[in-house]
């Protein structure tokens, strides 16, 4: 899951690099290991996605309510990573079977799609481009861009810029859904351009058709609906300046813990040729117990990204199983190994370091 965009200009032309041959025993094995792991359990969904959206609004209104600094503090912590783990269940919505999570769809968006103005539409018929097998890494993938071979300035701003979105989201939905009602060049614009979660600026979005637009219009009159009521309700002293102040600091750490995740989800040294499938899951990164971080910054299954690339079908929580079983069977020279790493402060510091060669 992605969410801020950044120019692709400072991207320089690496030296060429060659080609990398899928590996049969791996993808074979991936497969053959997993065939018993593709159903979704609906309790476990629902028991998960309700807990933390139960726990994040609790933890938001404590820290509203609080008195002492340190409280609310704490409570905000709380509130920013429950949250951001019933967030990150947008990434399963544009994989599992909705025939097999009845009602799922519009669960999350009532508790967590519209109140953080993320609705399902805006993953749902892209994050699929991100995967398509000749797609990704390319300039046609909506969520990838050569970080590590742009300037260094671009990793800080990529993630800063991130601490944004909260206000871009109320702006979007508050003011430009209802203008762009009124002037059809404007609503084209917000479509290709303001509705995705994606991080390649060049990526524009097709026009909903059919019942998919009947189902974006619905929800994205309800995101609407609340964004101009939360502006009305901040500018009429309604709500006060202080849980306004609250609730966008909750947001933007969501925000950019999520774009920290998506910095070192891939390794982003792909210079836009097409990729084999073993080549897309070494550019793309694993991070497995015993590493505990990675499970709250990681969540949903996250933190096995790069097996999620092998099997994108595969439930997120599945993977743990599936990983296990596989790393068992596969000797340690198979590249399905190289794609694990301890944590998140070696990664940021490799592709920081990518960064910095000449070009």
């Amino acid at each position: 899951m992605n969410t801020i965009t950044l120019d692709r200009a400072g991207a320089g032309k690496p030296a060429a690099r060659v080609p990398i041959a899928d590996d049969r025993a791996m993808l074979k094995a991936a497969a053959d290991l997993t065939r018993d792991l593709t159903a979704a359990r609906p309790a476990i969904y629902w028991a998960d996605f309700l807990a933390s959206a139960v726990i994040g609004y609790g933890a938001l209104a404590v820290a509203i309510m609080a008195g002492p600094l340190w409280l609310t503090i704490v409570a905000g912590l709380v509130a920013m990573l429950a949250l951001y783990r019933g967030m990150s269940f947008i990434h399963e919505l544009t994989h599992v079977k909705h025939a097999s999570l009845p009602g799922f769809r519009a669960g999350y968006n009532a508790l967590i799609g519209v109140p953080m103005l993320v609705p399902s539409f805006m993953y749902e018929g892209v994050h699929n481009l991100h995967h398509a097998r000749t797609r990704y890494g390319t300039s046609e993938d909506p969520e990838y861009l050569p970080l590590a071979l742009m300037k260094p300035w671009s990793l800080p701003v990529f993630v800063v810029i991130a601490a944004l979105a909260p206000i871009a989201l109320i702006f979007r939905y508050g003011v430009l859904s209802p203008l762009s009602l009124v002037i059809p060049p404007l609503r084209r614009v917000v479509v290709e351009r303001f509705s995705a979660l994606a991080i390649n600026p060049d990526f524009r979005r097709r026009m909903p058709e059919g019942a998919f637009a009947a189902q974006w219009n619905r929800i994205e009159a309800a995101c609407a609906i609340w964004a101009m009521t939360l502006i009305a309700l901040v500018a009429t002293g309604t709500m006060s300046w202080r849980t306004f102040a609250i609730i966008l600091v909750i947001a933007s750490g969501v925000a950019v813990v999520n774009q920290l995740r998506t910095l070192v989800a891939h390794l982003w040294e792909n210079d836009g040729e097409a990729m084999t499938v073993t080549a897309q899951y070494l550019d793309t990164v694993n991070v497995p117990p015993p590493a505990t971080l990675p499970a709250l910054w990681a969540p949903v299954g996250l933190r096995y990204h790069a097996l999620h690339h092998l099997l994108p079908g595969l439930p997120y929580h599945s993977l743990g199983e599936a990983h296990r079983r596989i790393s068992a069977v596969l000797d340690m020279d198979s590249p399905y190994h190289k794609a694990s790493y301890a944590g998140m402060p070696g990664l940021v510091a490799k592709i920081a370091r990518s960064t910095m060669l000449p070009r």
